[in-house]
Order: C-alpha cells, then structure tokens, then sequence
C-alpha cells in the first residue's frame, strides 16, 4: 500500500516537473519572439540610399524572419 503512495507522489512530483519545464520553455521562445520582433523593427524603421547598406538590411530582416518562422 505504501509502495502505492510512493508511486502516485513520484508520479504527480514528475508531472509538476515537465508543467513547469513546458512553461520555462514557452516563456524563453517568448522572449526570443519579442527580441525578435524588436530587430524586426528596428531594421524596417532604418533608411539609406547605399546599396550595400540596404542589401544588408534585407539579408538580416530575411533571418530574422526565418528565425521567427522557426519559433512558430
């Protein structure tokens, strides 16, 4: 009968673990999303009539799109 117990509890204590496991990972990729987000933006806002500049802007803006696709 204790041996019961003992299972149940180790198997709640685990189920605590991957919940909180799951929720650590949302938050990062939520962070990555929003850090993101802002190079996403601050490259959109930025100007120049250099053609090497602006070629570069859209490699970036093309990764950071992709690292975003990537998180979903």
């Amino acid at each position: 009968m204790a041996k019961a117990a003992q299972e149940s509890a180790n198997s709640t204590v685990s189920e605590e673990e991957h919940k909180r496991q799951d929720h650590q990972k949302q938050a990062v990729q939520e962070r990555q999303r929003q850090a993101l987000s802002l190079q996403r933006e601050n490259i959109l806002s930025q100007r120049t009539s250099n053609p090497n500049r602006r070629a570069a802007l859209e490699d970036a803006l093309k990764m950071i799109e992709g690292q975003l696709a990537q998180l979903g």
